[in-house]
């Protein structure tokens, strides 16, 4: 039997014989030690596996398969993507040796060996070879205080540490091609049919950090009462949910007179519903793109966002078209912040900044877009009040309460 072989043969009956041992009942140093050893023992499989992969061309060839992963993926049930890594892996360890010897002594992690790798490959053809050596084993050193990520960081800027005369000018060009491959931003959404729109997208680095800072800042619970930061069933809502919330209303509130325009016309989403729909509590309303969204919500749009109602008589003809001017200025905006403190319903901590600017008297029913009807609220309870099941009642100090309508 090849050693090797024997090697994973042994390793499996070794396993085996612990598999019933319960990891509960060890003291706190033995499972330090185990933790630490099982970990550098996984890097040396690793590195083991790769080498073998990586020298496996004629098994792809007797299976007639496209390579050594491809076969080991179907056989073993593990993805193509992760098999090949492992093949690339293997492939590489042939060229960079001393990361080979760091990876099978146990004192490497597969991914920080991958990173190194990629890192001294990623060096300018130019630079020569004890350039590149001294790279290697500098990545090496400091892997051993830095994970991958960290690690891949200081890759970008090696030269800087082993050739300082080259690494600005590599490194500026380095920074350049990234920019020039996300300037090239990527958009797709696609709606569901079920009153979800659901997307993706790829933005150059700064953008989305910039996008993370302004949603993190909407979705800060010190700007949301406990009731709005705990879901449907009082579970506390993760970040991911916050953020979501905190992307509709960074959405929702973007400022109308700010939107680009086509044609001379804002980009402005416009909504279209019969006369009896936007007086209706139980109603729909149709979506210029062919969706539709209740009557109620497109009330409460009407208040802040960039939606235009366009209300029809019995024949389709327009009775009225929604006005930009329906929204409060920022002028009246400060005043309402000033005399309402904040959200004006019972209860709610909202703070001013984080508010909606709601007319008492809607103003797709002729109301007007002064002080004296309007009113801040929040989010959530701006939604409630254009919420056909709740109705909701002004009480003399300007607060505001709502009741499920039975």
């Amino acid at each position: 039997m090849h050693p090797i072989v024997e090697c994973a043969e042994g390793l499996g009956a070794a396993l085996k014989g612990v598999a019933l041992v319960e990891p509960a009942f060890m003291s706190v140093g033995e499972k330090q030690s185990a933790l630490v050893r099982l970990t550098e023992v996984r890097s040396q499989l690793d590195a083991l596996l790769a080498r073998v992969l990586g020298a496996a061309d004629d098994v792809a060839d007797a299976h007639g398969s496209r390579d050594a992963a491809a076969w080991l993926a179907v056989q073993t049930r593990t993805t193509r993507r992760e098999a090949r890594r492992d093949l690339a892996l293997g492939r590489a360890l042939n060229d960079h040796p001393w990361v080979a010897t760091a990876l099978a002594s146990g004192a490497l992690r597969s991914e920080q060996a991958r990173v190194v790798v990629e890192a001294v490959d990623a060096i300018p053809s130019h630079v020569d070879a004890e350039v590149r050596g001294d790279a290697e084993e500098a990545l090496l050193r400091l892997a051993g205080q830095h994970d991958a990520r960290e690690l891949k960081q200081i890759g970008k800027r090696i030269l800087d540490v082993v050739a300082p005369e080259v690494g600005e000018s590599h490194e500026e060009a380095v920074l350049r091609a990234e920019e020039d491959r996300a300037a090239a931003g990527v958009l797709t959404m696609v709606d569901d049919g079920e009153g979800r729109c659901h997307g993706r997208f790829v933005v150059p680095s700064h953008v989305g950090a910039m996008l993370k800072r302004h949603l993190l800042a909407l979705a800060n619970p010190a700007r949301r009462t406990e009731e709005e930061l705990r879901d449907e069933s009082g579970e506390w809502k993760p970040l991911r949910r916050r953020l979501g919330e905190a992307l509709v209303e960074y959405v929702e509130r973007y400022p109308v007179d700010a939107t680009p325009q086509t044609a001379g016309v804002n980009a402005t989403v416009v909504v279209t519903m019969t006369l009896e729909q936007l007086l209706g509590e139980t109603a729909t309303a149709l979506i210029d793109d062919g969706s539709r969204m209740s009557a109620g919500q497109a009330r409460r749009l009407a208040c802040e966002a960039g939606i235009v109602p366009v209300v029809l008589g019995s024949t389709s003809v327009p009775l009225d078209m929604g006005r930009a001017a329906r929204l409060f200025t920022k002028a009246q905006r400060i005043a309402l912040g000033l005399r309402d403190g904040g959200c004006t319903a019972r209860g709610c901590e909202t703070s001013a900044s984080g508010c909606h600017a709601h007319h008492d008297d809607p103003w797709s029913r002729g109301g007007l877009s002064d002080l004296a009807n309007g009113r801040l609220l929040c989010p959530r309870h701006h939604r409630l009040a254009h919420d056909s099941r709740y109705a909701m009642t002004i009480h003399a100090d300007n607060k505001v309460t709502y009741a499920r309508r039975t």
